[in-house]
């Protein structure tokens, strides 16, 4: 069977409710991306702890507030990209903290214990 030639009919889409608001942006996916970013790039000194947290909260008010706002707030994307760049930061302060107790369990096993007395003392 074949179809003839020309543009693809279009799917009837029905009129919007003049009341409806406006697609819109959510203001909190841009913060969570900004603070997931953050996260992400001062994870290694151990300061993107906070960032990532409060990116992860923000994330999880957003998708609520996405979910109830049936599809007129948008940024998804944003959003995935930045519980994304939250959790990377999060698994680099864990990298460096592990690094940093290692570090401290090797000086402390090298450190001599007590007093290093002279040969001949008692």
């Amino acid at each position: 069977m074949t179809t003839a030639p020309g543009p693809l009919p279009v799917a009837h889409q029905p009129p919007r409710h003049p009341l409806d608001p406006d697609p819109a942006r959510a203001t909190k996916a841009r913060a969570v991306f900004a603070l997931g970013l953050m996260a992400a790039l001062t994870g290694i000194f151990v300061g993107g702890v906070v960032p990532a947290t409060v990116a992860l909260q923000l994330a999880r008010q957003a998708r609520r507030e996405a979910y109830a706002s049936g599809g007129f707030l948008t940024g998804a994307a944003w959003l995935r990209r930045g519980e994304r760049l939250a959790w990377a930061g999060l698994g680099l302060v864990a990298v460096a903290v592990v690094t940093l107790v290692v570090i401290g369990v090797v000086r402390l096993a090298e450190a001599p214990l007590g007093r290093d007395f002279a040969p001949n003392v008692d």
